[in-house]
């Protein structure tokens, strides 16, 4: 479907993973392509593909690696002198780098990272935003993750960035809020891309479960064009994982960031650590039912109703993003956190029973 022929949509980091699948869906849309990235030959073949089978009428390759200092001025320099105007900007380039901080990663590879991965994007959001307001049109995806929210040891440093981008993008929505220039984080969990190979993270516990990049590609494709502010894709999991991000103790998710993160164990090893998923179940019962007896006890009337769908439903996602992520402990934790639930539904009911009483 050729709806927005004449449109042009700038991605960094189409030649591989996400970006190509974003590409992908751009030009079956009817959008000409500017494809940004460090191999011209994988970019140029893309490009043809595309022509190919979908019609694509303009492909323009900028070969450029954005690590470099000015890389995104250059970009822009060069998408201006070819009188092109980018009417969506998606900002995918991004790498990472697996380790211990202060004595298994190289500090080189940090600094190529934070500028590729924070610097670059701000600058060609900055260049590129510019003109979009001028215009009062335009659309911008910024590619962030779950880690964006979440500590995790051993991608100390690249957690950092993908934290920066999105609360960068989230700033930038509203200071856009009254423009039709609309801006959207994507929060996938780990995807199935070259991603943790170049970081040297293949091996991790992680990429056992990683997701579609089709997928994740089309939740932020289909979220950039409705203007949301972000989506974090794979259903009901993945958003209950961002639940339990905003609810958890920091300390017990870097701790079940760090398991997660760590190497495969050896065929004869067993998974330790019961005692750490009770812990973490308890922590998020706790502080989920302190939430919920809060919020309970300052509502009015009418919204205590409303308040007890949505902690319900919040709770019922917790349990089974829980009974996913502890595999063989799940039951103890969705237990520890039933309980505390049970107690501060009880009291949030005793609390409503009083009020009638005093209403009579």
């Amino acid at each position: 479907m050729n709806s927005e022929t004449g449109k042009t949509a700038l991605i960094t980091g189409a030649s591989s993973g996400i970006g190509q699948e974003l590409a992908k869906l751009f030009a079956q849309d009817g959008y000409n392509l500017v494809l940004v990235g460090r191999s011209d030959e994988k970019l140029d073949r893309l490009g043809e593909v595309f022509k190919s089978n979908y019609g694509t009428d303009q492909v323009t390759v900028i070969t450029k690696d954005l690590a470099q200092e000015d890389a995104a001025q250059d970009v822009y320099n060069q998408v201006k002198a070819k009188g092109i105007t980018v009417n969506v900007l998606v900002n995918d380039a991004g790498v990472g780098l697996y380790g211990l901080f202060a004595t298994d990663t190289d500090w080189e590879r940090e600094k190529s990272m934070i500028h590729l991965n924070v610097l670059s994007l701000t600058q060609m959001t900055k260049l590129f935003l510019y003109d979009m307001l001028a215009r009062n049109e335009g659309k911008i995806l910024n590619l962030a993750s779950l880690l964006s929210i979440t500590p995790s040891p051993l991608m100390a440093v690249y957690a950092g960035t993908k934290a920066y981008v999105y609360n960068f993008t989230q700033s930038l929505v509203n200071e856009l809020k009254d423009t039709n220039v609309s801006i959207t984080a994507l929060l996938p969990n780990a995807t199935d891309t070259d991603f943790f190979n170049k970081a040297n993270a293949e091996n991790t516990k992680i990429t056992d479960e990683l997701q579609d990049p089709v997928m994740v590609a089309k939740a932020g494709y289909d979220a950039l064009m409705a203007g949301k502010p972000k989506i974090v894709p794979g259903g009901l999991k993945n958003k209950s994982y961002e639940v339990m991000a905003y609810v958890a103790p920091q300390e017990a998710l870097a701790a079940l960031m760090r398991d997660k993160m760590s190497q495969k164990p050896e065929p004869e090893e067993k998974e330790p650590m019961i005692s750490l998923a009770w812990g973490i179940g308890f922590g998020i019962a706790v502080i989920a039912g302190i939430a919920l007896t809060i919020g309970y006890k300052n509502a009015s009337p009418y919204d205590k109703v409303r308040y007890k769908y949505k902690a319900k439903s919040a709770s019922d996602a917790l349990s089974n993003t829980l009974s996913s992520v502890f595999d063989k402990v799940a039951h103890s934790v969705v237990d520890a956190y039933q309980t505390t639930k049970g107690k501060a539904e009880k009291f949030a009911h005793k609390e409503e029973e009083m009020l009638e009483d005093a209403t009579a």
